[in-house]
């Protein structure tokens, strides 16, 4: 990939000088410059909580700076609110998405065009920009009724839409397959040739290294560098983000013991027109184990965790079995009961309610500062948890009472995975468990995940990042169109063959039989 040919008297798209943002108890961005030329795909990069989500939203006009200079084409602007950066050709994908449950995904997309565009040719506009890059959506679906994969389609269509100069994509690929990233590269490069800005942010150093011309390194909301990606090495990059290199996974080998989740036999119609049926799914997690299961997103992973974690209580009592007692039409809490703790994919809404703090968010599943007698919640008990959970996995905030939405999405994700971890669980359920967090944060939970395996714990992690499922799983599973594929034990999984298998080609590529984890402990 060669560096975008700039002509020498053109003014950077984006120069921005001296950018000051302070929140109660956090310097967000001090005093940060950035310069990005036209055509350029310019990489911001920094640990969770540098300051980088600030700084797009201050582009964007989603937030005010406190001080400093905001130049477009050389022009000096003051962008108050989106509509006025929308106006300068600036258009952003959020990390947490601002879409309309109830709204289609096209009636979602023209809100933010012209209103005199008549819906159906913005539903024909979405088809052609779908089919041109790859990123597959149904104009009139609901939008509650998407993946977080798909929602992240949403978004990127509706910034593509605009036909924007300046685009800014805040970890776009974070729950998107290889192929798709793939796809993205390919739409990204394009719009560059044609003279499109792209900043890009994400914590996967080797994208940043594929696609990015120039890199800008943020630590502790300043900047701490700027350096060309294509230079550099994972280690390199890794070095500059965090000051240190980043930490080596550490895998552990360990017997594994008795089967605590158990699925057979698990079929249901789907729950809405736009759902996904599950068929015939069946597989077993014992104690000690780490599988995963992969897959597009849209394919029936979303119904399978409602299933599993009893927010769906269709199932047949004894399709799904918790430390062997039949769980498929028990509730949510009873699950709990037996040993169940549950991360859902999307962490704002589902994961953490927005408006309530970082302690009160605790109570969605843990109960330990209730008063068992009285029912009287014991604050003290309750801020400790909290400000336990983010000092070991390093959580920035201003403290337990720091609302939920406050937090950047890493720092958000790495409590909701703290709080699940804490709880010591005999069966944990993840689902995309690193989404939005930095290099250093992710291999800390990954860390966490593989310790709890250690202590006895059984874990069930599905992510459409098959790196992570390949460095945490002893044995995978494939998902496609609800159905699940047999085991493949992690010495016979590749990238290139678990990406086949998404296509549901594993009939055709089927495994010798492999030994379950409880056959192999037995022998």
């Amino acid at each position: 990939m060669s560096a975008p040919q700039m002509n020498a008297a053109a003014a950077p798209r984006l120069q921005l000088q001296g950018i000051t943002k302070r929140y109660p108890g956090t310097l967000a961005n001090d005093q940060v410059a950035l310069t990005v030329q036209p055509g350029e795909i310019h990489a911001v990069l920094g640990e969770n909580g540098a300051g980088k989500s600030t700084l797009m939203k201050i582009i964007y006009g989603a937030t005010r700076p406190d001080a400093g200079q905001v130049q477009i084409d050389g022009q000096t602007v003051q962008i108050h609110n989106p509509q006025q950066a929308r106006r300068l050709g600036i258009a952003m994908v959020f990390q947490h998405f601002s879409l309309f449950d109830s709204l289609t995904v096209a009636e979602n997309v023209w809100l933010g065009l012209d209103k005199a565009l008549p819906l159906a040719e913005v539903s024909r506009r979405i088809e052609q920009v779908a089919q041109t890059y790859g990123l597959p959506l149904e104009p009139g679906r609901p939008v509650h009724t998407l993946s977080v994969g798909e929602m992240q389609r949403v978004e990127i269509i509706r910034a593509l839409l605009a036909a924007p100069r300046l685009l800014i994509l805040d970890e776009p690929t974070s729950v998107l397959t290889p192929q798709a990233v793939e796809r993205l590269f390919a739409t990204l490069r394009q719009l560059a040739a044609q003279g499109c800005s792209i900043l890009y942010i994400s914590h996967k150093l080797h994208e940043i290294r594929a696609l990015c011309h120039a890199c800008t390194v943020m630590r502790g909301g300043r900047v701490a560098g700027v350096c060309d990606p294509r230079q550099e090495s994972n280690a390199s990059l890794g070095r500059l983000m965090m000051g240190a290199d980043p930490p080596a996974l550490r895998t552990r080998p360990h017997a594994v013991g008795e089967r605590m989740l158990h699925v057979q036999n698990l079929s249901l119609p789907a729950a809405s027109a736009f759902g996904v049926s599950l068929h015939d799914v069946g597989f077993e997690v014992r104690a000690g184990e780490v599988v995963g299961i992969a897959g597009v997103s849209g394919n029936g992973q979303a119904e399978l965790l409602a299933a599993l974690s009893g927010e769906d209580a269709r199932a047949t009592p004894v399709s799904i079995a918790i430390a062997g007692r039949p769980a498929g039409r028990l509730s949510p809490a009873r699950r709990r009961a037996l040993g169940l703790h549950f991360v859902p994919e999307e962490r704002l809404g589902r994961g953490a309610v927005p408006e309530l703090s970082l302690a009160h968010n605790l109570l969605l599943t843990r109960r330990e500062a209730v008063s068992p007698r009285l029912g009287w919640l014991r604050m003290g008990r309750l801020t400790g948890q909290a400000a336990s959970i983010m000092q070991r996995f390093g959580v920035k905030a201003a403290g337990p009472q720091a609302l939920a939405r406050s937090l950047s999405g890493g720092n958000l994700q790495k409590f909701i995975m703290g709080r699940e971890i804490d709880a010591q669980p005999k069966l944990l359920i993840v689902s995309q468990p690193t989404w939005g967090v930095d290099a250093g944060a992710a291999t800390q939970i990954h860390d966490a995940l593989l310790a709890l395996a250690e202590q006895g714990c059984a874990v069930l992690v599905l992510s459409e990042e098959l790196e992570e499922l390949l460095a945490l799983c002893s044995r995978l599973h494939v998902m496609a169109r609800g159905r699940l594929s047999p085991s493949l034990p992690r010495q016979q999984a590749s990238v290139a063959r678990i990406g086949a298998w998404m296509s549901g080609l594993w009939e055709e590529d089927a495994p010798p039989a492999a030994p379950q984890a409880g056959d192999q402990a037995a022998s």
